[in-house]
């Protein structure tokens, strides 16, 4: 009889928790005791640990079935540290290691063997899992196997029949981060489970900020959210390779490093990119959606998507790369109509799957269709962005979250009665005269345009031509999205508008339509402005994290693994407060199992000891609010005269980052860049040209008397720039004046 309680033991000595997240624990047990599961988590709540946990305690070698390498090297890598006997079998090996890792499966070498679901049913794969005992078999993103799923992939339908040529049937278990009711009903039936036992632990992240922005020019949009997280590790999704391209180079251009992702480089070039991200040697990288990365990287603090998915599974699959050890991130989207376009466009020509026949390939294509439109509704609602993405995977709830664009109050709710009125007018005039037009035309005829075609259906001579002159068809198309999203229009054949049974409300029964617009930029920023000075500042000791940040590089670079396969940012932080001097007492950090402890816990409390003998007063200190009360410039400017100048050479975003480190202190430190910035082009010790079709900040001829100067440098791509730089004495220069930059 399997004993529960030893779950607790290599929970602890293999992974370093205490306590299992939502969910794990029954999963567990219902594995544990033969019987088939479906867990239903989101990104981040801890899947993998529901199958990695039995497949310890069970005899034998669990088999897990996954379609993305990266992953699987990840996660092979990730238990090989935690003392875990693991290997993977996939295209990214060579015949020689192919074979290595079949023989050494065949010895009983491995606990865990990660495969693609490609290699199931191959000669040399069948021949393994008949000479060895399987106990378990594991289907991670299992919503594959649904041709309602977002990434219908006809080999996971294969997995029943690989489990059938065995000589006796394993425990299975499914997982999936996003899964519709009709998914999960095809993930239990098609995988043929045995009366499985299912677990949904809710699909909320509450740690991540969810954001639209309807922005036409992308890349100043895309820019400015880069330089409000730098700092942090980003991913930018892009619908094709060429955007990729383009965004990578431009931000590199800048001086802002990013990598690149897509299948269009080489297999060397997207291995040394990617690497690059996982390695934290290049904090950014921009990929294509269809790619994906599947990286199992927790020290993501934002994804951006340059342009919409195409549907919502894999919008909150991707968006659930960040934030993954609990921190708080950003997911942001950035829309534009032609995103919908793009996608319509990809769809309607896809040839992804050339497995299916013409009637499947057709079912696809329309499901695809209405995913996408869901997507489009979900970038134009004016209700709460995290509810709507519950309600989408069928958790119904009420909801105001406070943490997305929409409740924050990003946005303001704005009474388009008025022009709903005149749209769903338009479309009803039309519906007369049994014509149907999409949204192009139908803002056409409201603005009053003379186009061929209104002249060919002589639609100037309805009542609502010219009606809405006043108006951009830009903000008139903006109404119509959102008129669709909110259940008033819908889409018929070609893309044509149809008026739904709500539009009755608008037209008939005098309802009023409020819809959530963009606030001015002065009102945005002034808002964002007074929230930065009513908290948002915490104390940490930066010097100690920083130090244990270099260690554990250093380490990595040993092994040859990413910095957070060593420890993740969560570790580091619960090191920085727990400041733990013994082994026993490393061994309580959140995160550090006895295997970790074991290999990595004497450098740690080296270091962290090494710390404390040189700072004494640093003891008892632990991470809490920083001078309740106090602003960050007061903060500042109370703490000026203890800044030091340092030998480096610093940008201005820099020698922000340099004050917020003195100081100790996490913040915001775009306010305090840009008050600097303001007054030193006020007081003419700075000024800004174009170089590149890019403002840049440049000397002046009072340069040289705040010790600023500009250097010469060179991209990554190896294009020269010139850069304003704060050497020691500017630096000391920007400290004495700083009562004054922060007023």
């Amino acid at each position: 009889m399997t004993d529960f309680s030893d779950k607790y033991s290599v929970l602890r000595d293999f992974f370093g928790h205490s306590d299992f997240r939502e969910g794990q624990s029954p999963l567990i047990d219902a594995l544990l005791c033969g019987h088939d599961a479906v867990g239903i988590m989101p990104t981040g709540a801890g899947k993998s640990m529901c199958y990695q946990i039995p497949a310890l305690m069970l005899e034998g070698m669990t088999v897990v079935i996954s379609p993305l390498i990266s992953l699987m090297k990840d996660q092979v890598n990730s238990l090989i540290q935690s003392g875990i006997r693991a290997a993977y079998l996939n295209s990214s090996l060579t015949m020689q290691q192919y074979n290595a890792a079949l023989s050494n499966a065949m010895r009983g070498m491995y606990k865990l063997i990660y495969v693609a679901p490609e290699r199931l049913c191959t000669p040399s794969f069948m021949e393994l899992a008949r000479t060895v005992r399987i106990s378990l078999v594991a289907v991670d993103e299992a919503h594959c196997v649904s041709q309602w799923g977002h990434d219908f992939r006809p080999s996971y339908t294969r997995i029943p029949e690989f489990l059938e040529q065995l000589p006796y049937r394993p425990t299975v278990g499914a997982f999936t981060a996003t899964a519709t009711e009709q998914v999960r009903q095809d993930i239990t039936a098609l995988l043929k489970l045995r009366d499985p036992f299912c677990v949904t632990t809710g699909f909320d992240r509450k740690n991540l900020y969810f954001g639209v922005i309807h922005a036409r020019d992308k890349y100043a949009a895309a820019k400015t959210i880069i330089d409000e997280n730098k700092g942090s590790c980003g991913i930018i999704y892009c619908a094709t390779r060429k955007a990729v391209d383009e965004v990578s180079s431009k931000l590199t251009d800048e001086g802002i490093p990013c990598g690149r992702y897509h299948a269009g480089m080489t297999a060397e070039e997207r291995k040394t990119s990617q690497d690059d991200f996982i390695f934290d040697r290049t904090p950014l990288i921009a990929a294509t959606n269809a790619f994906g990365m599947g990286i199992d990287k927790s020290n993501v603090g934002f994804v951006l998507h340059y342009n919409m998915p195409k549907n919502l599974e894999n919008y909150y699959q991707e968006a659930g790369r960040a934030g993954r050890d609990g921190s708080e991130a950003k997911c942001i989207l950035l829309y534009s109509a032609a995103d919908t376009v793009t996608n319509k466009y990809l769809i309607n020509n896809s040839a992804d799957n050339n497995e299916l026949d013409g009637d499947m390939l057709e079912q696809v294509r329309r499901r695809d269709l209405q995913k996408l439109q869901k997507m489009s509704d979900y970038c134009n609602t004016g209700n709460c962005l995290r509810q709507f993405i519950l309600d989408y995977f069928g958790e119904k709830r009420q909801c105001n979250c406070g943490n997305c664009s929409n409740c924050l109050g990003e946005t303001e709710l704005t009474d388009i009665t008025l022009e709903a009125q005149k749209i769903l007018s338009c479309v009803y005039r039309l519906h007369q005269r049994n014509l149907r037009f999409g949204a192009v035309v139908i803002s056409s005829i409201l603005t009053g345009s003379e186009t061929e075609k209104i002249k060919k259906f002589d639609l100037q001579t309805l009542s609502t031509y010219g009606i809405m002159k006043g108006d951009t068809t830009v903000r008139i198309r903006s109404i119509i999205r959102f008129l669709q999203a909110e259940g008033y229009l819908t889409e018929g054949e070609h893309s044509t508008l149809v008026l739904t049974r709500k539009s009755a409300e608008v037209l008939m029964q005098g309802g009023k339509v409020m819809m959530r617009m963009p606030k001015t930029v002065k009102r945005q920023a002034q808002k964002r402005t007074a929230e930065r000075k009513q908290g948002g500042i915490t104390a940490f000791d930066r010097e100690l994290f920083e130090r244990l940040r270099t260690l554990r590089a250093k380490l990595a670079a040993e092994i040859s693994v990413p910095a957070y396969i060593v420890f993740n940012d969560a570790a580091l932080r619960e090191m920085c407060v727990l400041m733990p001097v013994t082994q026993s007492a490393f061994l309580e950090v959140p995160g550090v199992g006895k295997v970790k402890q074991e290999r990595y816990g004497s450098y740690f409390t080296a270091e962290i000891q090494k710390y404390l003998r040189e700072n004494p007063d640093k003891k008892d200190r632990s991470d809490s609010t920083a001078d309740s009360g106090a602003s960050l410039d007061e903060i500042i400017k109370n703490g000026a005269e203890s800044l030091q100048g340092t030998d480096a050479e610093l940008s201005l975003n820099q020698l922000g980052d340099e004050i917020l480190t003195q100081l100790g202190v996490s913040a915001d430190k775009k306010p305090v860049v840009e008050a600097m910035k303001r007054w030193l082009i006020n007081e003419n010790y700075l000024t800004e040209r174009i170089e590149n079709g890019q403002k840049r900040l440049a000397a002046t001829i009072l340069s040289e008397e705040a010790g600023i100067v500009e250097r010469e440098k060179v991209s990554s791509l190896n294009r020269s720039y010139t850069a304003v730089v704060f050497p020691r004495t500017a630096q000391e220069f920007m400290y004495e004046n700083l009562a004054e930059i922060l007023g």
